[in-house]
């Protein structure tokens, strides 16, 4: 397919973006004063993925034209209390709108297409993925009513996209989910290598090994700029072969004649594959469980990603119908998820399947950052019940999906690239990509740390940051996206650690004299009937204090003030804590 699609016409207004007030950014040099040069210059601006894991999303610019890479989303940590999704702050692509050309997915991890039902409600624009990225994106726009509007448009790592300046085309990489991509841009200014999510497994499940020769061909071509996954930078050697967790599997199933529950990610469609194959090996039926671990199924089977025997996969109803050496379960919950379906088979939760003694349960995940308190109190509840739980720490249940040190050598080796892009990761994995790519033979400034909202302007005498343009995060709370920002995460934390203190006043319209109260309701700061006393002596303070000193005063601010200081300081003085004090004032 070679196409040249039309200027897409801007039919969404300008909206103004929902977003959080920007967040902590970490402190670097400002950017150099602007190199002059008459050369053809690109700009490449990363909305997210960079100084982060998560919420991947890079722009291209050339002149009036504008591609972008990836549309991704990033879990919240345990400090963003209540929120459900973090999304890229797209204020720049909503003010360039007429210029965007198309959004550009390399798979279907959620960090990569989970914020583009956002993206979509506010700009219009043309979706291009292979056939399984595609399936997944379908599933979440029909979800948000969007697809019925969404322009999408399927691509094979063979096919060339020509749109405005730029000449797109696809290679094909190795990952933890299926059709994964990389992409090379040719612009005016040069040519530009974005690897995408990338190992180099030589014997992946599916045997479509990375497109080597493509790779060979753009070094020789000559690439100006390198955008590279950096996940696994400070590992050394080579990542293993997803065919090695197979190979455990095998030897767990030989092993076992209880049930097998397994819980992984549930787009790791390979890893599925692997259980499958061994299921049926073994003679066991397969119940799949997790609405996410279903969709993914169900997408996988349809678009002819994931063979399963017919026959072989069975509800999860049925489970408890077949001798226990029949059975195996694939579920979600490998990161320890309180709503998970793992989490909540091993709390007896689960409305269909319960995890009891006897059973062999496999986690076949590493813990993402900042889960590894859940993952480690679901393997505790495990062998509470008196499951057998193998997890990483004790077999090769795992491979990651990310090349290390030794993988990206050799992508550098193969591409030559003049200037270096390190993305999907933290700082310090852009720090450790510039001393290994130094010992490479590129100079250090030639790899470039930035930013998300930097403008990195290349060509092929100069790459250096020359400015920023609005970016950051966006919270997405229900169905709320935008409207929770800094100012409502500190209370949530205040109440979190404090508590609230409800004051209820009813004073006389006419003079301010106190009628009744006030009235004292605690949540999250002390219980009452150990605290009555304490709570009596506030109440008093409270109405010695509207009494004694706001004689008159029917002025609700200032009653309401007068309140708050009263009890934040008795309160302060008898617990060291400060609740959050929220004054009620009736008038009679």
């Amino acid at each position: 397919m070679n196409t040249t699609p039309e200027s897409t016409p801007n039919t969404t207004p300008k909206l103004h973006a929902a977003r959080a007030k920007k967040g902590y950014r970490p402190r670097r040099s400002k950017p150099k004063p602007k190199t002059q040069s008459t050369l053809p210059t690109v700009s490449v601006i990363p909305l997210g993925g960079v100084g982060e894991v998560g919420k991947n999303m890079c722009v291209i610019e050339y002149g009036d034209d504008i591609i972008v890479i990836d549309a991704g989303v990033k879990f919240p940590g345990e400090e963003l209390l209540g929120i459900d999704l973090v999304i890229p702050d797209i204020t720049y692509l909503i003010e360039n709108v007429d210029k965007i050309r198309g959004i550009f997915l390399t798979h279907g991890h959620e960090d990569h297409i989970g914020s583009l039902p956002f993206v979509l409600k506010q700009i219009q624009v043309p979706v291009y993925g292979t056939r399984l990225t595609l399936g997944l994106v379908k599933n979440k726009l029909t979800e948000h009513g969007l697809i019925r509007e969404a322009e999408l448009h399927e691509i094979t790592a063979d096919d060339v996209i020509n749109t405005g300046p730029f000449q797109v085309e696809f290679f094909r990489v190795n990952h933890s989910i299926p059709d994964g991509i990389g992409i090379a841009i040719r612009t005016p200014a040069g040519l530009i290598v974005h690897s995408g999510d990338f190992k180099l497994d030589q014997t992946p499940v599916d045997d479509k090994v990375l497109e080597f020769n493509k790779l060979a061909r753009y070094g020789d071509e000559g690439v100006l700029l390198f955008i590279c996954d950096s996940t696994n930078v400070e590992r050394p050697g080579y990542t293993p072969s997803e065919r090695t967790v197979g190979e455990t599997f095998r030897s767990v199933f030989a092993q076992t004649d209880s049930r097998i529950i397994i819980a992984t990610f549930a787009s790791n469609v390979h890893r599925i594959q692997q259980v499958i194959d061994t299921a049926a090996e073994f003679n066991r039926k397969v119940a799949v469980v997790g609405r996410s671990m279903v969709t993914v199924v169900d997408v996988s089977q349809q678009l002819g990603y994931l063979n399963v025997p017919k026959g072989m996969l069975i509800e999860a109803e049925e489970v408890d119908r077949l001798p226990d050496n029949q059975v195996t379960i694939i579920t979600t919950g490998s990161q320890g998820e309180p709503m998970a379906a793992l989490t909540r088979m091993a709390t007896n939760n689960h409305r269909q399947v319960a995890i009891r003694q006897g059973d062999t349960v496999v986690i076949s995940a590493t813990p993402i950052p900042g889960n590894e308190k859940l993952v480690a109190r679901t393997i505790d509840n495990l062998f509470r019940i008196g499951a057998d739980v193998i997890y990483k720490d004790v077999a090769n249940v795992h491979v990651s999906g990310h090349a290390a040190q030794q993988e990206i050598k050799l992508m550098l080796n193969f591409l030559k690239p003049k200037f270096v892009i390190p993305f999907h990761g933290e700082y310090r994995h852009q720090a450790t990509f510039a001393k290994l790519g130094k010992t490479m033979g590129i100079p250090e400034e030639n790899i470039i740390r930035c930013n998300i909202g930097d403008r990195i302007e290349v060509n092929d005498e100069l790459g250096q940051i020359t400015g920023t343009v609005e970016s950051g995060s966006v919270f997405v709370d229900g169905i709320g996206v935008g409207d929770v920002g800094n100012i409502v995460l500190r209370d949530r934390h205040h109440l979190a650690q404090d508590g609230v203190v409800i004051a209820v006043v009813t004073i006389d319209k006419e003079n301010g004299n106190v009628l009744a109260g006030p009235d004292l309701v605690s949540r999250g700061f002390v219980f009452v009937r150990e605290a009555g006393d304490m709570l009596g002596e506030a109440k008093t303070r409270v109405k010695e204090a509207l009494t004694s000193r706001n004689t008159g005063t029917t002025e609700w601010s200032v009653l309401k003030n007068l309140i708050r200081d009263t009890l934040n300081e008795f309160f302060y003085q008898k617990t060291k804590r400060r609740p959050i004090v929220l004054p009620i004032i009736m008038e009679i």
